[in-house]
């Protein structure tokens, strides 16, 4: 991509210059990287390895944890080694790069929580035809959707941001190369930019979210409604509300970050709300949606006690 720019690099300013606080921070991103990539990678293996693990529910979930393993990898890399250095640079090809994977995999994932919840309402309330609707090319399809239109939606970013004039100053207000930190630094008007943030980004996290709580809405309405047993009803209910709290995690903080973005400048705010649904979510989000699941743990102590049986051979 060609672009009339006097600046051939980026300066990330990172979370804070104090060396104190970065050998604090260092460990603690550390460790979340590496539950990020235990947690999901367990759940992936654990998926692909279980035949009574392949199911529409458990092939979203491996999605999801595909795109939380690379979610993270796109972002928490740079921010480590940043920790480790004096001055952070990227250069501006990689920026973009960096930009496109965030939001290619943001978007997938936002339309991915759609779609698991539409999955839970037709399994919970039209159990019957649940196989029927949920077939294996519905599967695969919803899944080519959600990952094509997020890798269009970033695109489409990564064009009109590198378009751009930017002639300097090159230090970025964060800690990885996103849109709005960017649109600050870059001479040439950003208006379009600013309104495929408002319309564009707001209306795909919108719509999903949206989406999402009707769902959830129906299920628990037809819980309380036709399901005799408390019992049950409470268990479901319990699952819908810990989804409910992760999907409000990942799509509040994008929503109040990009729907109503402007030229006004981005803050400490912004970076930190970046940061939950970039770094925090994508850690939490095998502990709800899987290793809370008895299915799911079941499974991991029948391949846990398949392979100690094998090493004792």
């Amino acid at each position: 991509m060609k672009n009339s720019t006097e600046v051939s690099e980026f300066i990330l300013l990172g979370l804070t210059r104090d060396p104190r606080l970065q050998q604090v921070l260092f460990p603690l991103f550390l460790l979340l990287y590496i539950a990020c990539l235990l947690g999901n990678g367990a759940i992936l293996i654990v998926i692909l390895a279980e035949p009574r693990l392949h199911t529409p529910m458990y092939f979203f979930l491996g999605n999801l944890s595909c795109l939380d393993i690379c979610y993270s990898t796109v972002t928490v890399p740079k921010m480590l080694r940043g920790f480790l250095r004096k001055h952070q640079s990227i250069s501006f090809n990689g920026c973009l790069i960096q930009l496109h994977f965030f939001h290619f995999l943001g978007c997938s994932e936002a339309m991915l929580l759609g779609i698991m919840a539409w999955d839970r309402y037709v399994a919970i309330c039209n159990p019957l035809r649940y196989t029927v609707i949920m077939n294996k090319w519905a599967c695969v399809t919803l899944a080519g959707v959600t990952w094509t239109t997020g890798f269009f939606y970033a695109l489409m970013h990564t064009i009109v941001t590198s378009q751009l004039v930017f002639c300097g100053p090159n230090l970025v207000q964060h800690v990885f190369c996103d849109i709005k930190p960017l649109l600050e630094l870059a001479c040439s008007s950003t208006r379009l930019s600013y309104v495929l943030l408002n319309l564009v980004t707001g209306s795909i996290a919108l719509c999903s979210f949206f989406f999402t709580l009707l769902s959830y809405f129906y299920i628990i309405s037809f819980l309380f409604l036709k399901v005799q047993s408390w019992q049950n009803c409470w268990k479901a209910f319990s699952t819908c509300a810990s989804h409910l709290t992760v999907v409000a995690m990942f799509y509040i903080p994008v929503l109040s970050n990009y729907m109503l973005a402007s030229a006004s400048g981005s803050s400490d705010k912004d970076l930190i709300i970046s940061l939950l649904y970039s770094v925090v979510t994508p850690v939490l989000n095998p502990l709800i949606y899987s290793l809370r699941n008895h299915e799911v743990k079941n499974a991991i102590r029948k391949i846990y006690g398949r392979q100690c049986w094998r090493w004792r051979q």
